[in-house]
């Protein structure tokens, strides 16, 4: 088990571990909370009404975790069956109390859930900067304690400077986390917004947003370097109508005064046809 967990959580294993030694005391569930720490926000109905059911049949037959606290007792592992056996009608739970830290009840929240991969992105990320700024530590410091790289932890926690919105297309797996990496070195809100919104409608893949994103940027250097040739304030002002109004990049280049071009982005086939459809139908 402890090869399967992050380092920062082997000193750890023997508390979690229950052993026939071990003195198992029957606790009464109004007695109990839920681990405060806990980075998972969703649990699956179905599974804990399984669980449940497996419960009212069997028992609880592993102890789950918990500490002494203020009043009552606190769950560190098995909050699963805490719930499954109030489902199932149960008044007590067996449980083997242990003492543990603040920051070691983190710890074995967050990595328990990430070695069963029960966390989506951003229950990862919130999780991660949680522990950052409880207990003062650095990406660093954060890496050593739960086993994973520094680039790991920096890429997740960047997902936590995009718009809410997206964060929650996330959270719902409505974006993956490719998606998510792919959007989050854009500026621009509204452009991250745009992007993302095509992405979902058109079923893009995490290749086909990274090129989307690319050509975007190719587009913004070319547009920084028309800035000095393009100073008229009614084209821009026509670029931005357009590009809201086709839910995609617009450029106008205007060759003389009164004559140019006008280029519409796409960037997959089934978007040129969305285009295309617009402009017939205008």
């Amino acid at each position: 088990m402890s090869k399967r967990l992050g380092k920062g959580l082997d000193a750890l294993i023997p508390s979690l571990s229950v052993s026939e030694d071990d003195k198992v005391i029957e606790i009464p569930l109004k007695e109990l909370r839920p681990n405060p720490f806990q980075p998972r926000k969703a649990f699956d109905d179905e599974n804990i009404q399984e669980l449940a059911d497996s419960i009212a049949q069997h028992g609880v037959i592993q102890p789950i975790i918990v500490r002494k606290v203020l009043k009552g007792y606190e769950i560190i592992a098995g909050e699963r069956r805490f719930r499954a056996s109030q489902v199932a009608g149960k008044k007590t739970i067996p449980a083997v109390v242990r003492t543990f830290s603040d920051q070691q009840v983190m710890e074995i929240a967050l990595i328990e859930n990430l070695q069963r991969e029960n966390l989506n992105a951003m229950e990862v990320a919130t999780a991660y900067q949680a522990l950052m700024e409880e207990f003062k530590l650095t990406q660093e410091d954060l890496s050593a304690r739960v086993g994973k790289s520094r680039s790991h932890i920096a890429n997740f926690l960047r997902l936590l400077s995009l718009p809410e919105e997206v964060k929650e297309y996330v959270s719902r797996g409505t974006l993956s986390m490719g998606h998510a990496r792919a959007l989050v070195g854009i500026k621009k809100e509204d452009l991250i917004l745009m992007l993302a919104h095509r992405a979902i409608e058109e079923g893009w893949s995490v290749r086909q947003l990274e090129e989307a994103v690319q050509n975007l940027e190719t587009k913004r250097k070319d547009n920084d370097k028309d800035k000095d040739k393009k100073t008229d304030p009614y084209l821009v002002d026509v670029e931005q109508t357009l590009q809201s109004r086709f839910q995609t990049t617009v450029k106008i280049r205007n060759s003389s005064k009164d004559k140019g071009k006008i280029e519409l982005n796409y960037y997959s086939r089934q978007e040129l046809e969305r285009l295309l459809e617009m402009l017939n139908n205008m």
